[in-house]
């Protein structure tokens, strides 16, 4: 008999190739996508017909009560995801981030720990770090919150903290650093590189070029995700567990590393009407993986080079780039 797993945010760029990596283990998904009006399953709808096979969507909504416990019931493990994850957007409207990130988080707690789950694997970020005050960054580095975003994240990671503490929820963190590849938002650094560049607009507008920043191709984020949900819950269990390749590169040089894939020298500026606060820039994040090696094994499997070609290549299909608008770095 198959093991039933449920994923929230499971119509998401991260959340999309975690459901695949979880049918390809034999896995019976329920993937909770986020309800619209335009039927639309997200990126779960370019998902192999022979994957979704395995997959039982459900529509829904993490700030919604009975709508997780819905998709909890019943399920060996949970992995959440959901999460408003774009940080611009979140200096204009952080109730809406706080609704989802620390909210949904509480519902998703709350149904775990009703139905008695086996497993929570809980979705952090390397941004709850802040800019780095020692590298590589372990688990024991001081949370900053420095965007509204970030701080509804380290609230949801408390929570999760609070619930394994309090009432001995089987919980583990997972915080990734910087994941990239086919199905990235198109608000995203390499996104819109591509995008740009693909559609010969002349200067390439990007955000600021001096960040660094620790890159993971997703397929190996999706593959920290599976490796923590597995593994002997006396390994994991009440822990928090960074994915990152311990590898940084300045956003400036990978911006002409993607030019340099597509065979093009642009010149790169900075987009004027970018919506970032100075203070609240991540100048530095490179990660520190070693505790999530020593327990699970895990590894990551693509260099950036690698991950790039095969992300640019499935940007250039036709079909995947008509998605993207050559809009700025700025949301």
């Amino acid at each position: 008999m198959q093991n039933t797993v449920a994923v929230t945010g499971a119509d998401g760029f991260i959340g999309s190739h975690l459901v695949e990596a979880l049918v390809e283990r034999g896995h019976r998904v329920r993937a909770m996508v986020q309800y619209n009006s335009f039927a639309s399953w997200g990126w779960l709808d370019d998902v192999a017909p022979g994957v979704l096979e395995q997959v039982d969507v459900v529509p829904g909504d993490v700030r919604d009560p009975a709508s997780v416990r819905g998709l909890v019931r019943g399920a060996e493990a949970v992995y959440h995801l959901a999460a408003l994850i774009a940080i611009p957007y979140s200096y204009r409207a952080p109730r809406s981030y706080v609704d989802t990130n620390v909210t949904g988080t509480l519902n998703v707690l709350e149904a775990v720990r009703d139905e008695e789950t086996p497993r929570l694997v809980h979705t952090s970020t390397s941004e709850t770090y802040g800019t780095a005050r020692r590298v590589p960054i372990d688990e024991a580095h001081p949370l900053q919150a420095q965007s509204p975003y970030a701080a509804t994240k380290i609230a949801a990671d408390k929570l999760v903290e609070s619930y394994h503490a309090s009432f001995g929820l089987p919980a583990v963190t997972l915080r990734p650093f910087n994941t990239f590849g086919p199905r990235q938002s198109a608000r995203a650094f390499i996104p819109t590189v591509v995008a740009q560049i693909a559609a010969g607009t002349g200067a390439v507008e990007v955000g600021a070029l001096e960040p660094t920043r620790d890159f993971t191709f997703v397929r190996d984020t999706a593959e920290a995700f599976v490796a923590l949900g597995t593994a002997p819950a006396g390994d994991v269990v009440g822990g928090t567990f960074n994915s990152g390749t311990g590898v940084e590169i300045s956003m400036g040089r990978l911006a002409r590393t993607i030019a340099g894939l597509m065979g093009a020298d642009p010149e790169f500026r900075c987009a004027a009407d970018r919506e970032r606060p100075a203070a609240s820039e991540v100048m530095r994040l490179v990660c520190d993986s070693g505790r999530l090696r020593r327990v699970t094994g895990w590894r990551h499997r693509h260099t950036l080079e690698e991950g790039l070609k095969q992300t640019v290549e499935w940007f250039l299909d036709p079909a995947n780039l008509a998605r993207y608008r050559t809009s700025t770095y700025t949301i």
